[in-house]
């Protein structure tokens, strides 16, 4: 009824999009319900059992701590008293006469914070109306029920700030009190945040170091730790999967694991849509945390299948609390990456082909002193960009040339008038980039930024006549078997589990992904077989040499033969790993997590 009457701007603006039962149901079923239904089910032939579950049920409390117009307050009220009801109806069952008990489930259990005054007051009326739609249920059902009007209590529902608010004052926490905490915060990465939001991050992380790169849903992560820390109190939020990928890992959870906080439930990535604007079809996670005090199993849900864990990491796998760290030698003792070259020079030394055209008509000579300049733009889209690489002993054959003079000039002057002294010390040299990892050889680009789409990685093999940007990195002089490894589905998933993301793209990263990737040590045998594979794939993608590689990697088109190919190299590199099939991405993981910890455990006892 709200929506029908709010215009969709104001709606999505301040947080009151409708968000679908089914996936509120993936936060409050694992957090609280499947175990209340369990004691139901235990409980069902006795009476005085059923009370006392009764008993709990109305000493339950439901905090939503972000809670916009009240959608997750509302479905789990109106789960609750289903629950009741089907209690009371057992209950009549089991008696010789009926009962006569109204609900004792009130909106007083339901405590939420909401920054938008407007969101605020709509929770509260949705409240009462959710209680009068239950209350004509139970009515229906028993033929009584306490009447909605005149309107008692509403939710506790505060119109706040959450990261500043103290939640205790909030939602008090009692020595009998059963606290479940639950929500779908705001995401906001680093560069998305107002002032005010990060105001608010240093509040809530003040006894942190080196939390500013976390997103700003870790506010009520953090906060939620410390509010259930040694109490028998829960939470689960809805976040994207970057709190559990790259850099954020290590500096969010090593900090809420040392409140004696563990992951007792999680839901692997799947679409989280809604009407606010900019958030329809989202991937999300769905995290569950309990203080350690409290023992029970875990559980890890994929869809519709769930399995119990020995212990959920902070990556959402079974396997112990690791933390990968960025390594500056590879692992696995693969050959060395690289970034590549950065120029410096507020676009003086970089060409368009149509420049370089045009240089070439008017000097000729310029030719040797040009090279393809490739990055992940136009390795992916196929675009074409080049660049000046003049050596030392080189300039002064051109340095008369008035185009190149004047490029240069405009190079130099952008670096004396920076504010970075290293910057300022290379306009003594404005022919020469100002971070040179280019060598003359042939050489692997991977491309740093690749969309979430993608089942692999488009890498491309480049000759000596290529200089990689910094927007990618380089293996220089590397063997062909290589290039399978970093475009196999293991490093895939290897990547997506531990690399960053830049907005929901992943993030290739050479000290976070490449060189903590566990590889076995191979035989000959199996490099030249990886390497025939791969040779096979580039002569899929020279049958459609018309295309780029954005086209031939997206997953709704990418050739048939060439699918089939890299199929071959995955199922090669897999074999280099065991010998038995992994079942799924979940297991391959797993995998690569223990066989990380036995490698970096051999490390460190060397």
């Amino acid at each position: 009824m709200i929506q029908a009457v709010v215009t969709p701007e104001h709606r999505g603006g301040m947080g009151m999009h409708y968000t679908s039962v089914p996936n509120i149901l993936k936060v409050i079923e694992p957090l609280f319900l499947d175990e209340i239904y369990a004691e139901f089910e235990k409980s069902y032939e006795g009476k005085a059992k059923l009370q006392s579950l009764l008993s709990r049920i109305y000493k339950i409390k439901i905090f939503d701590p972000a809670c916009g117009s009240g959608n997750f307050l509302i479905v789990a009220y109106k789960k609750l008293r289903e629950l009741e009801m089907s209690i009371l109806k057992r209950m009549d069952i089991l008696s010789a006469q009926k009962s006569f008990q109204f609900s004792e489930i009130k909106l007083t259990q339901f405590y939420g914070i909401e920054l938008d005054d407007f969101a605020h007051e709509v929770a509260i009326l949705s409240l009462w109306l959710a209680e009068h739609q239950m209350n004509l249920k139970f009515y229906e059902e028993f033929g009584r029920t306490s009447p909605s009007l005149p309107l008692q209590d509403g939710g506790n529902i505060v119109c706040g700030n959450a990261t500043r608010l103290d939640w205790s004052d909030v939602c008090p926490k009692n020595s009998d009190d059963e606290i479940y905490v639950l929500g779908n915060p705001p995401y906001l990465g680093r560069s998305l945040r107002t002032k005010e939001q990060q105001e608010d991050m240093d509040i809530v992380f003040y006894d942190v170091k080196n939390y500013k790169d976390l997103d700003y849903i870790a506010c009520w992560f953090y906060k939620g730790a410390k509010y259930i820390n040694n109490s028998i109190h829960e939470i689960a939020f809805v976040s994207t999967n970057s709190i559990c990928q790259g850099t954020q890992v290590s500096l969010l959870w090593t900090n809420i694991f040392n409140l004696n906080v563990s992951i007792f439930f999680c839901h692997l990535p799947y679409k989280w849509s809604n009407n606010a604007k900019g958030n329809a079809g989202v991937t999300v996670v769905t995290i569950g945390l309990r203080s350690d005090i409290k023992k029970g199993i875990k559980k890890i849900y994929s869809y519709n299948v769930s399995k119990i864990a020995d212990n959920i990491n902070p990556y959402l796998i079974e396997s112990k609390n690791i933390f990968i760290e960025n390594r500056f030698n590879t692992l696995s003792y693969l050959p060395e990456i690289c970034l590549g070259s950065a120029p410096k020079d507020n676009g003086a030394l970089l060409l368009s082909e149509q420049e370089f055209d045009n240089l070439k008509k008017e000097e000729s000579k310029i030719v040797p002193y040009v090279k393809k300049f490739i990055g992940a733009e136009e390795l992916i889209n196929g675009s074409s960009r080049y660049c000046l690489w003049i050596k030392d002993e080189d300039l002064k054959d051109i340095i008369h040339i008035p185009e190149i003079s004047r490029r240069l000039e405009i190079c130099k002057n952008m670096r004396v008038s920076s504010k970075k002294i290293p910057t300022q010390k290379l306009a003594a040299y404005p022919h020469r980039f100002g971070e040179i990892r280019y060598k003359e050889t042939n050489s692997i680009i991977i491309p740093s930024v690749s969309s979430e789409n993608r089942d692999y990685i488009p890498c491309s093999f480049l000759d000596e006549n290529y200089v990689i940007s910094n927007s990618a990195f380089a293996i220089y002089n590397a063997d062909v078997w290589v290039f399978g490894i970093i475009t196999s589905l293991m490093h895939m998933i290897w990547l997506k589990a531990v690399g960053g993301r830049l907005e929901s793209r992943i993030r290739y990263s050479s000290q976070l992904v490449y060189n903590t990737f566990p590889f076995p040590t191979i035989s000959q045998k199996q490099k030249d077989e990886i390497t025939e594979l791969v040779f096979g794939i580039i002569d899929e993608r020279e049958k459609h040499s018309e295309k780029t590689l954005a086209q031939l990697y997206d997953p709704n088109k990418m050739p048939e033969g060439l699918r089939k190919a890299h199929h071959a190299l995955d199922i090669a590199i897999e074999k280099c790993y065991r010998q038995k099939p992994f079942e799924n991405d979940e297991e391959r993981l797993e995998y690569l997590f223990k066989m990380y910890e036995e490698m970096t455990s051999k490390e460190e006892k060397k």
